[in-house]
């Protein structure tokens, strides 16, 4: 595997979807990226990951974008759209296909529990009706070392060949974000334990296609009094921008950084400047989940 150099500038990212407002948990995320970076004198690149486009809603783009600048935190560079790099996608695509990596699957979720069996691997005609694309994956563990939660082992058969491209032609999570990263030379990720497990997937990814791998750090998710993530699908709202200093220094709080009481009410640049000289993400290790306080 590549290993990213320790002397590279530290590049990291905020890859929200366009698929609603900015709600606790995701500027909960992008304020411990924003932080992880600028504490490395690093620079913090956007992303807009909107290529699920049947679940991006008009006006989202924008209110992310007031959203993150009243909170301070701003980004390096021009914002990156999955949309626009959707022929740099066919090209890894056709480079995994040379390699005979890929194959047509018409199995269904229905067709389908647990790992995928590799029911369509072997079929050698192109079918007729809807396909995704799947990449073959190898039966042996994968291990990459967290820069929080330490190492972490995945025999890639616990999931089987996964999809890289939808029915619907869209391309699947796993494939873009790995491509994305490479193309906005995004050497740390820093991002929610609730992904923890697909990272070495991507990486598998990243060997296939001879990517850089980036350094990886995964931070507790927070999830609400009955131990849901927050997220657009248990009905998280939106946050006040009216109140950013209250929510940064409560976000600070949350991430376990304790700030001083005597900053409480304090402008929102002078909380970042005071989070990024004290950001110390060790104070999250071995702890997959934060709960709201009540």
């Amino acid at each position: 595997m590549a290993v990213v150099p320790d002397l590279q500038p530290y590049i990291g990212r905020f890859a929200p979807s366009p698929t609603g407002p900015l709600h606790l948990g995701s500027l909960y995320t992008a304020l411990a990226s924003f932080l992880q970076a600028r504490s490395q004198q690093g620079l913090w690149r956007l992303r807009i990951d909107d290529l699920d486009t049947p679940r991006n809603r008009p006006g989202a783009v924008d209110s992310i974008l007031t959203t993150l600048e009243a909170f301070g935190l701003h980004w390096d560079g021009a914002v990156a759209h999955q949309s626009q790099q959707l022929d740099y996608y066919q090209q890894a695509l056709d480079q995994l296909a040379q390699k005979q990596r890929v194959y047509p699957c018409t199995c269904s979720r229905k067709d389908l529990a647990g790992p995928y069996p590799g029911t369509c691997r072997t079929k050698t005609c192109l079918p007729t009706s809807p396909y995704a694309l799947r990449i073959k994956t190898d039966a042996h563990t994968l291990c990459f070392e967290d820069a929080l939660q330490g190492t972490v082992c995945q025999n890639l058969a616990e999931h089987g060949d996964f999809i890289l491209q939808r029915k619907d032609q869209i391309i699947a999570y796993q494939f873009a974000v790995v491509l994305d990263d490479e193309l906005q030379q995004v050497n740390h990720v820093l991002r929610g334990y609730d992904l923890l497990e697909c990272t070495p997937r991507q990486i598998f990814l990243q060997q296939q296609l001879g990517l850089s791998t980036p350094q990886y750090l995964h931070v507790p998710i927070i999830v609400d009094g009955q131990g849901y993530k927050l997220s657009k699908q248990t009905l998280a709202t939106a946050v006040e921008v009216r109140h950013a200093s209250a929510v940064l220094f409560g976000l600070l709080g949350l991430l376990r950084q304790n700030p001083p009481q005597a900053l409480q009410g304090a402008p929102v640049t002078e909380l970042l400047s005071w989070a990024v000289a004290h950001w110390n993400p060790r104070l999250l290790k071995a702890c997959p989940a934060i709960s709201l306080p009540a």
